[in-house]
C-alpha cells in the first residue's frame, strides 16, 4: 500500500507516540500502560498538527485555518481542544509536561515525538495537500488513518470514508443494536447546542426506520452527553453492539459532520465519514449517514426503508432556523410551566412556539419536524392545554402524515390525540399497531403502547411491552407511567433517592403518600412542592395546620385556597381533583373533575387506574364520568387483572 504520509518520512502511518502515550489517529484514541481514551476528531487533528512539528511553536493561526480550515471559529474552540488534550495527557498547563502555552501566540508540543519503533523525530514534514485525493473503501489494514485525517485537515469538500474489517478473519462481526451518542457541537458558539441535538435526534429518528435494527432512544442517549465514561463502558449500559458517535459544525449555510462507528466489544473503528454539505442538505446528510451505516453493517433493509434513505430530503435553511427557534420557545416553557408569576410568559413561549413552526411550515411546507413540533407545544401532553389551539394540532399531524405515512412519530402523535381529545380509543388502537408495524425495535413505541393498553385493564399484555421496551431501552425505566402523577410511591421516590429535585416528582411523592394514608409525609412533600415553585404563600399555608399535627386540614386548606385563586387566574383542575377525590370532599371533586373533563385532562384516561378517586368511585357522578370518558365500565374487573399480576 502507498504510503500516503511520505513527507513524514513513515514515521506516523499507523501510529505514533508522545511520551508514553501511543497515538492512534486513525482510531481517534491514544493509549497507556493498557488503558484507551477516546479524544474527538478534532482535538485529534490538533494534536497531529502539534506532532508534526514538535518541540516548535504553532500559531493559533495556524491550528485554527488547518483544523477548521472553512469554518470561523474562536479562540475558545482551540483552547477547549488543548485543554482536553491536556486532561487525557494528565498535563497540568502551569508545569507543562506535554502542551505548553506561549501566551498570545499559541502552543508548543515538548513531550518527545517517536515513530512506533521507538525512533525520535526532530520535526515532522509538512503535511501533503490532499483535497483532490479520491475515496478509500474496503480496506482493512489500519495504517490509512491519517491519510484520511488528512482530507478533513485541510477541509476537503468530497466525503472520505474508512472502511475496516474488524474480526479476526476479516469478516465483520454482527451489529443488530446501536447508540447514537449526542452529536458534539465543535461551532465555538452555544446558541448551536440545540442545532447538535436537533440533528442527533433526526440521525436516531433515520436509524430507527430500519427495522431490524434495535436503536436506543433520545432518552437514553441525552444522558450521556458530555459524559466522560468509555464508549465500552456506556455500550455495557445499553446493551448495544455498537456506538455512533461524532461532532457537527455549523457556520452560515455551511454544516461539516464528522462520525464513527464503533464495535463496542473490540472497541474498534468500523466506519468514519466526514460530510461537508450546504445546510439545505442536513435530513438528506443524515439520511446519507444512516444509509451507510446499514451497508456497513450489512443490516437487511426492506425495500421501502431503502427507498426512504434514498429519497431526497432538503430543508430550506430559513424553515429550519425557524423551526430550531420553535424548539427553544417549547423548551423555555417547559422549564418554567406551574412557577410563580410565570403564567403569561408561559403562555406566550407556547404561542411563539407555535408561530415559529408555522412560519417554518410557510417557508417549507414539505419539513415535517415543523408540524410535529407543534404537537409538542400543543399536546403533548396538554397539562396546560390551550384548547384554542388543538384544531391547529390536529391538522398539524394529520398534514404530517399525509407528507410520510411511514413517519413513526407522528403516527404516535396522532394516537395520542384520538385518545385525549376525542376519546376514540379504536383509532388511537389502530395508530399505535401501525406504529409497531413499522418499528417493532422501537422502544418508544412499545411503551406508548403499553400506557395504551392500561387504560383498559389489559395489564398482561401492557406488561409485555414494557418488558420489550425495557430490554430494547435498558438506560430508561419503561415500568414507570409516563406521568409522573401516575407513579407509585416507589416509583417517584426512586427519582429523589437519585438527587432530583422536580417539583412535579415531589408532588408525585406526595400524591402516593396520600393514597397510601400517609398525610403528615405527603404534607411535607407538598410544601417541598409549593416552594421549588415559587409559592412560598401556599408553603406557609401548609405549615400552620403541620406545624398543629393537623396533616388532612393543611391539604384541605390549601384546595380552599386553589378555589379562591381559580376565580382569577388558571390553575391545572388535575390536581384539586386529585386531593378533593383522596379527601373524600366529593362535591369539590366533582366540581374540579367536570372542569378536567371540559379540558380534556390527561387525568380522565386514568379514571380506572389511578387509587386516587377510590373514595368516590361508589359514587353515581363518577360512573358518568367514566363512561363520558369512553372509558370500560366494570372497575372490579380491571381490580382483579390488577391483582392477579400484582400489579402496584
Amino acid at each position: 500500500m502507498h504510503d500516503r504520509w511520505s513527507g513524514l518520512g513513515g514515521v506516523v502511518g499507523n501510529d505514533f507516540r508522545v511520551g508514553p502515550w501511543q497515538v492512534q489517529p486513525g482510531l481517534n484514541a491514544v493509549s497507556h500502560d493498557g488503558a484507551s481514551l477516546r479524544v474527538e476528531p478534532k482535538m485529534m487533528e490538533v494534536l497531529v498538527c502539534l506532532a508534526r512539528r514538535p518541540g516548535e511553536l504553532v500559531s493559533k493561526e495556524e491550528l485554527l485555518q488547518t483544523v477548521w480550515p472553512d469554518t470561523f471559529v474562536t479562540d475558545d474552540v482551540l483552547v477547549r481542544s488543548i485543554s482536553e488534550l491536556r486532561r487525557v495527557f494528565e498535563d497540568d498547563a502551569k508545569e507543562p509536561q506535554f502542551i505548553q502555552t506561549i501566551p498570545k501566540r499559541g502552543y508548543r508540543l515538548i513531550a518527545p515525538v517517536a515513530r512506533p519503533s521507538g525512533e525520535s523525530v526532530e520535526a515532522l514534514a509538512p503535511l501533503p495537500n490532499l483535497t483532490s485525493a479520491k475515496k478509500y473503501k474496503g480496506i482493512k489494514e489500519i495504517g490509512v488513518a491519517l491519510g484520511i485525517l488528512c482530507l478533513m485537515l485541510f477541509g476537503a469538500f468530497s466525503t472520505t470514508d474508512l472502511r475496516k474489517g474488524f474480526a479476526s478473519d476479516g469478516g465483520t462481526a454482527s451489529i443488530q443494536s446501536l447508540a447514537v451518542l449526542p452529536l458534539q457541537n465543535l461551532s465555538g458558539d452555544p446558541g448551536q447546542d440545540y442545532f447538535a441535538d436537533a440533528m442527533t435526534e433526526e440521525l436516531i429518528t433515520e436509524l430507527s426506520r430500519i427495522s431490524a435494527l434495535n436503536v436506543i432512544s433520545r432518552t437514553s442517549v441525552m444522558s450521556y452527553k458530555d459524559s466522560k465514561k468509555s464508549l465500552p463502558e456506556i455500550a455495557r449500559e445499553l446493551h448495544v453492539d455498537a456506538v455512533v458517535e461524532g461532532s457537527i459544525v455549523r457556520s452560515g449555510d455551511r454544516v461539516r459532520v464528522t462520525a464513527q462507528l464503533i464495535y463496542a466489544p473490540k472497541d474498534t473503528n468500523v466506519w468514519a465519514q466526514t460530510y461537508d454539505r450546504d445546510l439545505q442538505d442536513v435530513l438528506t446528510l443524515q439520511s446519507a449517514v444512516a444509509r451507510s451505516i446499514a451497508e456497513e453493517i450489512r443490516v437487511q433493509v426492506k425495500p421501502q426503508e431503502k427507498a426512504h434513505l434514498a429519497a431526497p430530503h432538503p430543508v430550506n435553511r430559513k424553515a429550519l432556523d425557524l423551526y430550531l427557534v420553535g424548539r427553544n420557545h417549547i423548551t423555555k416553557a417547559g422549564s418554567i410551566e406551574f412557577h410563580m408569576g410565570k403564567d403569561k410568559e408561559f403562555d406566550h413561549e407556547i404561542r411563539e412556539g407555535v408561530a415559529s413552526f408555522q412560519q417554518a411550515i410557510a417557508e417549507d411546507p414539505n419539513y415535517l419536524p415543523a408540524y410535529l413540533g407543534i404537537f409538542d407545544a400543543v399536546g403533548n401532553p396538554a397539562l396546560v392545554p390551550h384548547l384554542d389551539l388543538i384544531p391547529l394540532t390536529k391538522q398539524a399531524v394529520k398534514k404530517a402524515l399525509e407528507l410520510d405515512n411511514s413517519y413513526v412519530e407522528a403516527h404516535l402523535d396522532m394516537a395520542w390525540l384520538f385518545m385525549q381529545w376525542d376519546y376514540d380509543y379504536a383509532r388511537a388502537g389502530a395508530e399505535y399497531q401501525r406504529a409497531l408495524q413499522l418499528n417493532p425495535n422501537s422502544a418508544d413505541v412499545h411503551d406508548a403502547y403499553a400506557n395504551y393498553l392500561e387504560t383498559f385493564a389489559k395489564e398482561k399484555e401492557a406488561q409485555k411491552e414494557r418488558e420489550l421496551a425495557q430490554a430494547l431501552d435498558p438506560k430508561h425505566n419503561h415500568f414507570m407511567n409516563v406521568f409522573p402523577m401516575d407513579w407509585s410511591l416507589d416509583q417517584a421516590r426512586q427519582f429523589l433517592d437519585q438527587g432530583s429535585d422536580d417539583p412535579f416528582v415531589r408532588a408525585a411523592v406526595g400524591k402516593g403518600y396520600q393514597i397510601n394514608g400517609r398525610y403528615r409525609e405527603a404534607v411535607e412533600q407538598y410544601i417541598k412542592t409549593t416552594q421549588l415553585y415559587g409559592y412560598e404563600d401556599e408553603a406557609e399555608l401548609l405549615r400552620r395546620d403541620y406545624a398543629q399535627g393537623k396533616y388532612k386540614n393543611a391539604i384541605r386548606r390549601w384546595m380552599k385556597d386553589w378555589d379562591k385563586q381559580a376565580e382569577h387566574r388558571y390553575l391545572p383542575p388535575f390536581w384539586p381533583a386529585f386531593l378533593y377525590a383522596n379527601l373524600g370532599d366529593k362535591d369539590a371533586a366533582f366540581r374540579w373533575l367536570e372542569k378536567a373533563y371540559q379540558e380534556h385532562s390527561w387525568c380522565m384516561l386514568n379514571l380506572n387506574t389511578d387509587d386516587i378517586w377510590d373514595p368516590i368511585r361508589s359514587d353515581p357522578r363518577f360512573a358518568e364520568y367514566v363512561r363520558r370518558a369512553g372509558l370500560p365500565q366494570d372497575h372490579g374487573q380491571f381490580l382483579e387483572t390488577r391483582e392477579v399480576l400484582n400489579v402496584k
